[in-house]
């Protein structure tokens, strides 16, 4: 299956050198370019997008506005956000994410790291590993977490709904862990780990797993160790 990549960014140089590494892959296709956060919605549902490659900063409909748009549009709900960001750890990435991005690139990433993220967002996986997680909840403590007093008690409740092992996988889920890494931490299949997110997911309404952890981390679930 053809991965249908939309570029959004403002400068037309980045996007042409993004256009030319994605449509060097076989199993790829850029499918349409957007200048701003707007024309990148409008985009994302008109070529029927599977990724958006999200740049934040944009004038206009700027790639926050437009991630949230897209996250509350039942009709983009198959579309994954990636932002790409100049600052791999900033607070618009925490509010991307909460917004329903499914996760962040460093412009000065490698070719094929962004090959990658776009597989493994398409693919309804997180681009959240534990260094970067570690940095997300350290500005989403500053910015008035659970141990700043804003624990969201609407989410704690529905945490309820979870069953004792879906708890424990969600706790591996927001340190940043891939499903064969948790199930080699808790002695089970991946394919055990698989279900339990995913049921995770549907009950705490998270779109992927990137949202999951910000979830975890807003229930106060998981407290960081900044260590």
């Amino acid at each position: 299956m053809t991965i249908r990549v939309l570029l959004a960014d403002d400068q037309a140089l980045l996007r042409s050198a993004f256009r030319v590494l994605v449509e060097s892959e076989p199993d790829m296709a850029v499918v349409g370019e957007a200048s701003d956060g707007a024309e990148a919605v409008r985009l994302a549902k008109e070529q029927n997008a599977d990724v958006v490659l999200m740049d934040i900063r944009m004038p206009g409909t700027d790639g926050l506005a437009a991630t949230r748009q897209i996250g509350a549009d039942p009709a983009l709900a198959h579309v994954r956000v990636v932002i790409l960001t100049t600052f791999e750890v900033d607070d618009y990435v925490v509010q991307a994410l909460r917004a329903g991005a499914s996760g962040f690139l460093g412009k000065g990433s490698e070719p094929e790291e962004l090959l990658n993220a776009i597989r493994v967002a398409a693919g309804g996986e997180a681009l959240l590993s534990p260094a970067a997680t570690k940095g997300l909840i350290s500005r989403f403590l500053a910015q008035g977490g659970p141990d700043g007093g804003d624990t969201d008690p609407a989410r704690l409740e529905r945490l309820d709904a979870l069953t004792g092992r879906e708890r424990e996988v969600l706790v591996q889920v927001a340190g940043g862990h891939s499903n064969d890494e948790i199930a080699e931490r808790l002695e089970v299949s991946p394919l055990t780990v698989k279900t339990h997110v995913n049921r995770a997911m549907a009950k705490l309404g998270a779109r992927d797993r990137a949202q999951l952890v910000v979830i975890a981390y807003e229930s106060g679930l998981v407290r960081p160790r900044m260590d």
